[in-house]
């Protein structure tokens, strides 16, 4: 009766469902297509969130809580900390067989939900938006008092806005600590090894649609005023091209919790293993590199944790594999980051045509390469060596296009900041004092404006303004007495009035004469794309390299690597980097870079993280040493030996070299090596 029970309760476990509720009717979405759908929807999601909707709204955040760059570097990081602290229990936890993968990976998706909720928060707990230009001294009014006087110094508020945002982004990455690790085992053990690779590409093309979706959907967000549900944007006389605007950064992070509960349920109601699993599992064969130290037993005791970790330690493989991996995570997670605000002030385009330009560019490169380099593996039947071949071919043409950062604008043209007043200066005053604005008593808040002479000032009243028509989305500024005069002035027509109004000055951006746009779009389309060709390989080259048992806890453990190495302080040194390009401060945040130095630091950013992850790979093919064959480390292996006689199961048998000729017969063995069985 026991034995009748164990099996029922065995086999319940095996069928999809929550708890005791298992209908007949779920059972058909039991297969690995339907988990594959789930779950390259979860990590859409987590790339939409974590790499696309908080990338985009960095600028646009530090705008509205006066933060640094720096500051903003530790939010971007603080998913990166949850990941590293998380990862060694999570996968060894969640790899043990008694554990159930899709359990652990649907309640990390709640997780994550409840994250993006938190980072919402701030925006309800703060006074509505109050637009720079609407004060009395915002424009030039001589005689008046100043309430308050230009600190051209980084600022330090905002630290309460930091800590939620932080404890968020901690939520977001302990959520998605599940997914590209007991996520990827669950997909490899339920395939055969002949379909892992193009099942993992698939669910890693869509991990890099998630940030284009996020770029694409937080840049129109962004052209949505922040406080829309109580103010109209048009009767402040702002647009999207103004200074001022702040976008509605906090909606796609309410719409992404809702999405996260719509993809948990269905992660939560798989079994542990598919059906047909375990045939999968005992027709593998494995492809770990050669060593005493990779003839380990299971680990299954949480006690062996140090064992586990020396076992795979001991294996250069995979240490150089991780080596490489946080390079390249360091470059993906500062450049995903500041990104939008390189392209936003080397190019003077405002952060919502940022962000679709880096949509456009992530689709295509980013899905496009990660699905390449599985398809890739899959045509030309790579062995591990061969596969980390492929990553040092994609990582060398990578560093070619890295020099797209040589690109560089002149800097944009800020009266008393690049280029000087039209008028003498002031002695003892502040840089964007002039005599044309002297007696007006400004005040430290920025509203910047262009001029008709095509200057942008800091705000009206530097520019010397003291008059302002409100025209629908628009303020238009006459009587300005620093714009240099220009004859004809420019016109705005108002449609409803059908007239034209001169101006000197307007509440929006100054238009850039850089014709380096697009062409740094191609490259940066280049370099994304050969970067992204060399992740699915170098994950499979990761998961042959260590033996079965020690996949999840080998990837744990890989991405421990990767994000103290990479992911965790690239945010911070990029985001230092960034402030020490800082030209003017206003209001605790930076109003204006210097173009040339934050291309240059890019530029040394780039060229040294790719170097360092060529050299990384080049000694991860190197070191490897194939299962049952000795290897000459100058050449690896071109492709794969076919698989098992499918007779008997039997290996292939292996053809020796004879006079530097090979026989092919029965599969493919450079000359330089012994032929090993490679499946």
């Amino acid at each position: 009766m026991n034995d009748r029970n164990g099996e029922w309760s065995a086999e319940r476990d095996l069928r999809c469902g929550w708890g005791v509720l298992r209908p007949a009717w779920l059972q058909r979405f039991r297969t690995a297509k339907w988990a594959l759908f789930w779950l390259c929807w979860a990590g859409a999601i987590q790339g939409m969130v974590v790499n696309g909707f908080v990338n985009v709204v960095i600028t646009t955040i530090e705008r509205r809580f006066g933060l640094r760059s720096m500051q903003t570097g530790v939010i971007a990081g603080g998913y990166d900390m949850a990941s590293f602290a998380c990862l060694a229990p999570v996968t060894y936890l969640g790899g043990r067989s008694s554990a159930s993968k899709p359990r652990w990976l649907g309640w990390g998706v709640l997780l994550m939900g409840i994250g993006s909720l938190l980072f919402a928060l701030p925006h309800f707990l703060i006074p509505p938006y109050k637009v720079a230009g609407e004060e009395p001294d915002d424009l030039c009014i001589v005689n008046q008092t100043a309430s308050s006087s230009w600190k051209d110094a980084p600022g330090e508020g905002g630290a309460w806005a930091v800590a939620v945002f932080v404890a968020a982004q901690l939520l977001h990455g302990a959520g998605a600590t599940p997914l590209f690790t007991l996520g990827v085992t669950y997909i490899d053990e339920n395939v055969s090894k002949k379909m892992s690779s193009v099942y993992l590409g698939v669910y890693y093309t869509m991990a890099v649609v998630g940030p284009a979706l996020g770029y694409v959907v937080g840049g129109q967000m962004l052209k949505i005023y922040t406080d829309f549900a109580t103010v109209d944007s048009e009767t402040l006389g702002i647009t999207p091209l103004s200074s001022s605007w702040i976008g509605a950064w906090w909606v796609g992070f309410i719409f992404s919790a809702v999405l996260c509960l719509v993809v948990a349920l269905p992660l939560l109601a798989f079994p542990y293993e598919l059906p047909g699993a375990a045939e999968i599992r005992a027709s593998k064969i494995s492809e770990a590199h050669e060593g005493a130290a990779t003839k380990t037993a299971a680990f299954s005791a949480l006690r062996e944790l140090p064992k586990a970790t020396a076992a795979l330690f001991k294996n250069p493989t995979f240490m150089f594999l991780n080596l490489a991996g946080a390079s390249e995570g360091m470059l993906i997670s500062g450049f995903a980051a500041f990104l939008p605000k390189l392209i936003e002030n080397q190019f003077a385009v405002n952060a919502s045509q940022a962000a679709m330009l880096l949509g456009v560019i992530t689709v295509p490169a980013g899905g496009g390469g990660t699905f390449l380099g599985g398809w890739l593996v899959k045509r030309w039947r790579l062995t591990c060596a061969g596969i980390i071949k492929l990553c040092v071919v994609a990582t060398l043409l990578a560093v070619v296009f890295s020099f797209s950062f040589v690109l560089s604008c002149d800097n944009y043209p800020f009266a008393g900041v690049t280029i000087p007043y039209n008028s003498p200066s002031v002695s003892g005053g502040d840089r964007l004092s002039a005599e044309c604005n002297a007696g007006c008593a400004c005040g430290a808040r920025a509203a910047a404006v262009c001029g008709a002479d095509a200057r942008a000032y800091a705000s009206p009243c530097r520019a010397g303004c003291a008059r302002a028509l409100a025209r629908g989305a628009h303020t238009l500024y006459q009587r300005c007495a620093c714009v240099a005069p220009v004859a004809p002035l420019p016109l705005y027509y108002d449609a409803e009035t059908n007239t034209s109004i001169p101006y000197e000055a307007i509440n929006s951006t100054c238009s850039s004469e850089c014709p380096y746009l697009w062409l740094f779009v191609f490259l940066s389309f280049c370099l994304m794309l050969f970067t992204f060709v060399a992740t699915m390989p170098a994950l499979s080259a990761t998961l042959r390299c260590v033996r079965e048992e020690q996949r999840s806890f080998a990837l744990g453990l890989q991405w421990i690597v990767v994000r103290l190495l990479g992911t965790i302080p690239a945010p911070l040194l990029f985001g230092f980097l960034i402030d020490r390009a800082c030209r003017l401060w206003a209001a605790g945040a930076c109003a204006l870079y210097d173009n040339v130095h934050m291309s240059r630091y890019m530029l040394a950013l780039a060229l040294a993280g790719k170097l360092c992850s060529l050299l990384f790979f080049f000694f991860a093919w190197w070191f490897y040493r194939p299962p049952g064959g000795k290897s000459d480390n100058a050449v690896a292996p071109a492709a794969d030996a076919p698989g098992r006689d499918k007779a008997n199961g039997s290996l292939p048998t292996v053809t020796t070299i004879a006079n530097g000729t090979l026989d092919r017969s029965n599969g493919y063995c450079n000359a330089a090596l012994e032929c090993s069985d490679h499946l």
